[in-house]
């Protein structure tokens, strides 16, 4: 029986972990979140992707620069989209070089995504877009946000960031759910400098984003000001083949990897 792959990639001053789940069929590529990880999604409980591999398929997920087991530096303009776009061409170009890959994204992973087809429209087949963060005109707020929360991890730590959202309720999707937050699986000596490239990036213009030909499945959520509907829905109308496909219960989400293998089917 084959296992699990364990792989690294130097991308010169970075190190990317990631792991190779065997498989057939076009190979399928995750993307996380800010703050997040392959562990942190697993330890979530809600971002669950056993339906691919489950399925047969060859499933590649991994840290970006400076979360999880990837390693990063103290420079903030690592952390924007287009050096992280570059990051998973590096990796296409190792797990699957000859080959077109189905790729989703989970927030920032949707900006890495974005800017690397829009970088290389021939690495990709079929993509799915999940929770797509602010973008354009809602983005400066955002970035506001993101600059805050540096300026406390440089003053104060990542136990006083925690202490001061311990008491932000989650999401009522994952309320209901009964899913909790999740803590940051950054090392904390880069975590306000990787803050500070979020807030400092943003998508592609929206003519580059309408050029874009593969298949999109947009699976945004509600009720969520980081993640708001409004950008799925302009998403939806500038991508010439999407489907927007809105996750309104705990129900739609755990279905989450399910649906995304029929659509990359």
């Amino acid at each position: 029986m084959s296992h699990t792959r364990e792989g690294s990639l130097d991308l010169g001053g970075t190190t990317l972990s990631y792991e190779d789940h065997p498989g057939t069929g076009p190979t399928v590529v995750g993307a996380h979140g800010l703050s997040f990880s392959r562990a942190a999604e697993d330890a979530s409980g809600y971002f669950d992707w056993s339906a691919i591999t489950a399925a047969g398929r060859r499933l590649v997920r991994y840290d970006a620069r400076g979360h999880g087991r990837s390693t990063g530096r103290p420079t903030p303009a690592e952390y924007a989209w287009p050096r992280l776009a570059d990051d998973l061409l590096a990796l296409l170009d190792v797990v699957s070089p000859n080959e077109p890959v189905d790729a989703f994204g989970v927030s920032m992973g949707v900006g890495t995504i974005l800017h690397a087809v829009v970088k290389r429209p021939d690495r990709f087949r079929r993509l799915a877009l999940v929770i797509p963060p602010t973008a354009w005109e809602t983005r400066a707020a955002q970035s506001a946000t993101y600059q805050q929360i540096a300026s406390v991890l440089r003053e104060h730590g990542v136990a006083a960031l925690n202490a001061a959202t311990a008491s932000i309720p989650p999401l009522p999707i994952l309320e209901s759910g009964g899913w909790g937050s999740t803590p940051p699986d950054i090392n904390e000596s880069i975590i306000a400098d990787v803050m500070l490239g979020a807030s400092d990036t943003d998508f592609p213009t929206r003519e580059a984003i309408s050029r874009i030909q593969q298949p999109v499945l947009l699976r945004p959520w509600v009720d969520d000001p980081s993640h708001p509907l409004a950008t799925s829905e302009q998403l939806h109308e500038l991508l010439p083949d999407s489907v927007l496909d809105i996750q309104r219960t705990p129900e739609d989400l755990r279905g989450l990897g399910a649906r995304i293998l029929t659509f990359f089917s």
